[in-house]
Formats: structure tokens, C-alpha cells, sequence
């Protein structure tokens, strides 16, 4: 029987993407250390703020516990620290006042523009060195992949 996929080439195998994907892992991750280091952060605060911003719906402590996978106390700390920064609200705005929304503040969303700018540079500078249709295909391959990511168990914390 015929194997379904086609061989791979030297510039897609899995050992070139992981590669490139630690690399820009590792690049992202400098950013947002050298960020978390100007705000008197921790590098988890940020990925933190990360998940506020771009969550779906209203995010919450309990949500945002699973997404990062921390200890209820942990994440309490975490969100404590964004607040006495400046950098989120908490409310409650659903019929339940049990119930804590997270919020980005947008005094801090315009000060991590401006420290982030040099990346959504880079960002912009990569993305004309391709087609629309090539940046469809990579675009839907990120989705792709955070989709499966997103699928693989959380270790306990």
C-alpha cells in the first residue's frame, strides 16, 4: 500500500519546522522577558495578558488558570500583580457577582504596542517577502497547529 503523504524535502521535514519553531519560540520568548523585566513582571504575567487580550469571550481567573496552567494561588498572585501594575481590571459584570471578568486596560494595551512594535515590524517585513495565497497556506498552518497544540493535556501543576 502507497503511503498517502508525499515525501518530505529537506526544507519541510519535521526536524526543519521544529527547528524554526524553538527559534522563533526563542526570539518571542527574549521579547517578552525583556518586557516582563521593564514592567516588574514575570514572564507567566505576560503570557497572562497574552491570553486576556486575545481570548474569544470575557476571560476569567478560572479560564485563565486552565489556559496557563497554574495553581488557583498562583494565578490569584499573577493577576494581583497585573492589577497593582495597571495592566487589568477585574469586574463583575454577569448576573452571577460570583463571577470575575479580566480585563486589558488600555493604557497598558498602547504601552505593550510601543514595546512590541519592532516585532509587528518584523512581522510586516517577513510577510511581503510572500504571496497572499503563500501567507494563506502558513496562516493555516499556525491555525492548524495551535489547534492541535491546544488539544494536548495540560501536566497537573
Amino acid at each position: 500500500m502507497e503511503d498517502p503523504a508525499p515525501e518530505s524535502s529537506a526544507a519541510t521535514d519535521l526536524v526543519s519546522f521544529a527547528v524554526q519553531l524553538r527559534r522563533m519560540n526563542g526570539e518571542i520568548n527574549r521579547l517578552v522577558h525583556a518586557f516582563a523585566a521593564g514592567h516588574e513582571l514575570h514572564a507567566t504575567d505576560v503570557q497572562a495578558l497574552g491570553a486576556i487580550l486575545d481570548a474569544q469571550e470575557p476571560m476569567t481567573p478560572g479560564r485563565l488558570r486552565a489556559h496557563l496552567g497554574l495553581t488557583s494561588g498562583a494565578v490569584t498572585a499573577c493577576l494581583d500583580r497585573l492589577e497593582r501594575a495597571g495592566h487589568i481590571r477585574r469586574s463583575r459584570e454577569s448576573q452571577d457577582r460570583r463571577v470575575v471578568h479580566l480585563h486589558y486596560e488600555d493604557s497598558a494595551r498602547a504601552t505593550a504596542r510601543a514595546f512590541f512594535q519592532p516585532l509587528a515590524v518584523a512581522t510586516e517585513s517577513a510577510r511581503t517577502r510572500f504571496s497572499t495565497e503563500e501567507l494563506t497556506v502558513v496562516l493555516g498552518f499556525l491555525t492548524a497547529l495551535n489547534e492541535e497544540l491546544s488539544g494536548l493535556p495540560h501536566p497537573a501543576p
